[in-house]
């Protein structure tokens, strides 16, 4: 008779992989295998502290005594490496299915830090619907940098086509967009890329689902980028970036950069972030569920809704094909700029606020706020409603947002009392 102890070690042997080496100067730990499913992996850390605390220790210093003037430790200045950090970024390479992790001040940082790869003449193509502060950093680097930067859908595949050159450097993108919630096919748009223009970068902003419900890296992308600030961290708390690459090389690269800029995220903030990751799991699912059924309700409202759990949204099948959750972003449009303000003014639960992935629901107007910056006259060449509300849905009681949104569009003239 077999051992199934042996059989269940031998299956969990053959099903694992090898963790990433840590991203810092010098690895504090050999590598282990992972060994269970991602819900289980996000909450379990490992620690290599002398006292076997359960949670894992701030490393609060800025600089770490040497043993000699001639030889250097594992760390000797956090803005290149600190134990706390370290920590973050190899667990975050475990759940992300990446080599390497690097975790940065903000996202924006991140995307600061992935920017710096290049250099005059380079051509980037980005999608026509992106973050509002993405669309800003391109826009400064077109105006001081020397880099060409194309917008287009990158819901057409043929658009991204017919911007490739041998210039192309980076191609930028984000599935689903924020807020338009238009979804780009990864997988074939990346496999083109190398194709055609085999050094070109391909990086994608996985914000919007995080690793719960989509991993890029697995598609092939070179770079996978988020802001901790949202779901990984969860609470908005703490701001952070993380970047996450498969090549040995390209995060070499990327870590002499934030080496050299210091960004790197500060030890306190490294601890709030793990901390964080551990509920993502269950934030994420109750999260999604609560914006699935809000989406339904607006939709029943008779508003048209933008939200990848509806079969009613143009690329529902490209989304499932990719991911598996449909996020807690939603948008909507009211048809009228006044009435859009009234309701995001009458709500109560949903607090007024940019940003997402918080336990709190959130509610605003992206052309008043987190895409002001973009000017009205690219919003219109790129069909951008300015009625356009957006939805960070949390964690609370779902029938209680639903309530309290209704509410908020009653006084606000945009449904009947009657109406669902």
């Amino acid at each position: 008779m077999s051992n199934p102890a042996s059989s269940i070690s031998a299956d969990l042997t053959a099903s694992s992989s090898i963790l990433p080496p840590s991203p810092a100067p010098s690895t504090p730990r050999p590598q282990v295998t992972r060994r269970y499913k991602l819900e289980t992996e996000i909450v379990y850390t490992e620690s290599n502290d002398q006292y076997r605390s359960s949670s894992v220790p701030i490393y609060q210093t800025a600089t770490f005594k040497q043993a000699s003037g001639s030889e250097m430790g594992e760390y000797d200045y956090t803005r290149s490496g600190n134990p706390t950090r370290t920590h973050l970024e190899r667990h975050l390479a475990k759940i992300m299915n990446a080599n390497r992790v690097l975790a940065v001040a903000s996202g924006m940082s991140a995307m600061d830090v992935i920017a710096r790869l290049l250099k005059p003449g380079d051509e980037v193509i980005a999608g026509d619907d992106l973050y509002g502060g993405t669309n800003r950093l391109l826009k400064y680097l077109a105006t001081n940098g020397e880099i060409t930067v194309h917008h287009v859908d990158t819901t057409k595949v043929s658009a991204v086509i017919e911007k490739l050159t041998e210039k192309t450097a980076l191609v930028l993108l984000e599935s689903p967009t924020n807020p338009l919630i238009k979804i780009c096919d990864i997988p074939k748009i990346t496999q083109i890329v190398k194709q055609t223009v085999p050094a070109a970068i391909v990086a994608v902003d996985n914000t919007m689902l995080s690793p719960m419900a989509q991993n890029p890296l697995d598609f092939g992308v070179d770079i996978v980028y988020e802001s901790a600030t949202k779901f990984l961290s969860g609470h908005h708390d703490l701001m952070a970036g993380v970047i996450a690459v498969n090549d040995e090389k390209l995060g070499e690269r990327l870590f002499f950069v934030v080496n050299a800029t210091g960004c790197g995220i500060a030890p306190f903030d490294s601890w709030l972030l793990l901390r964080g990751i551990k509920t993502l799991a269950i934030r994420f699912e109750k999260a999604q569920n609560n914006a699935q059924i809000v989406a339904e309700f607006l939709e029943d409202a008779g508003f048209k809704v933008r939200y990848p759990g509806l079969k009613s949204h143009p690329q529902y099948d490209l989304h499932w094909s990719m991911a598996h959750g449909a996020g807690a972003v939603l948008s909507f449009e009211t048809g009228s700029v006044e009435i859009s303000e009234r309701i995001v003014e009458n709500a109560r639960l949903w607090g007024i606020s940019v940003s997402f992935g918080c336990v709190n629901s959130l509610i605003s107007m992206p052309c008043k706020m987190s895409h002001a910056s973009i000017d009205p006259k690219i919003r219109a060449e790129r069909a951008f409603p300015e009625d356009l509300i957006r939805l960070c849905v949390g964690i609370e009681d779902a029938t209680d947002l639903v309530d309290d949104l209704k509410t908020a569009l009653v006084q606000a003239g945009a449904i009947k009392h009657s109406e669902k």
